[in-house]
């Protein structure tokens, strides 16, 4: 496991907007950035999933999160500028961003994927990611000390048989997050790394590996060091980089 132990007033002050925050890691990650003082912006499909979160995270009597549900796989170019938007009357800037939203589709040949398959995944993981950074960029480059996390996975830094899209867009994800480190190197306050969580206990891990026993898995929680790490002022500095969580 990634060795870290933030200080818990590590996040004090800042705004990190977490996709898929309704459940899984996105959900773990967003009431550990609220527990370390982080005002968190909740974005996810499923508003009762959010809201739940959003709950819990009140409960605790942490900093107030804000939910916006907001469907990926439909969005239109005007609603992220209205996001943006909205964003910067409420909270003036950002200084977060968690890429965590992905969707695996179809674990088949690729002789067997249907196109349409293909580009829905490749929509939701790749084009939505981009809109958000490109959208969200000028709110992050308003923080002194911003970082856009980028969620990867073993199969994006080495391909494997039958990951088809998902594989793809994991390829993509780092290529993105690498494009914008060196844009951002030295010209902004802003860093950009990706983590690969590992086997972790989720349904989407349950998804792909139906018959994979999940306790032998560490929960979601279990794999926040880095993600703590990465969203902190300790990794100032630190850019361009791929972390594993485990």
């Amino acid at each position: 496991m990634f060795d870290y132990s933030a200080r818990p007033e590590l996040l004090k002050d800042r705004v990190i907007l977490v996709t898929g925050a309704g459940r899984g890691i996105g959900a773990a990650a967003a009431k550990t950035y609220a527990a370390h003082g982080a005002t968190v912006l909740l974005l996810g499909k499923t508003e009762a999933n959010l809201t739940q979160v959003y709950d819990e995270i009140e409960a605790a009597g942490h900093p107030q999160p804000a939910v916006i549900p907001f469907n990926l796989e439909t969005a239109q170019p005007h609603q992220y500028d209205e996001l943006a938007a909205m964003i910067e009357s409420e909270f003036g800037h950002l200084d977060g961003l968690l890429h965590n939203a992905s969707i695996i589709g179809p674990r088949t040949p690729i002789e067997q994927l249907s196109g349409e398959n293909f580009m829905r995944v490749m929509h939701v993981n790749v084009n939505a990611m981009f809109m958000l950074t490109s959208t969200l960029l000028p709110l992050l480059k308003l923080s002194q000390d911003a970082s856009v996390v980028f969620t990867s996975s073993s199969v994006g830094r080495k391909g494997r048989a039958y990951w088809g899209a998902y594989g793809v867009s994991k390829f993509a994800t780092e290529g993105l997050m690498q494009t914008l480190a060196d844009e951002v190197d030295t010209v902004a306050p802003v860093r950009s790394n990706s983590i690969n969580p590992g086997a972790t206990r989720t349904s989407m891990r349950a998804q792909a590996y139906p018959g994979e026993n999940p306790l032998n898995n560490p929960t979601p929680e279990e794999i926040m060091p880095v993600y703590l790490y990465l969203m902190g002022p300790d990794s100032t500095g630190i850019n361009g980089q791929a972390f594993n969580a485990q």
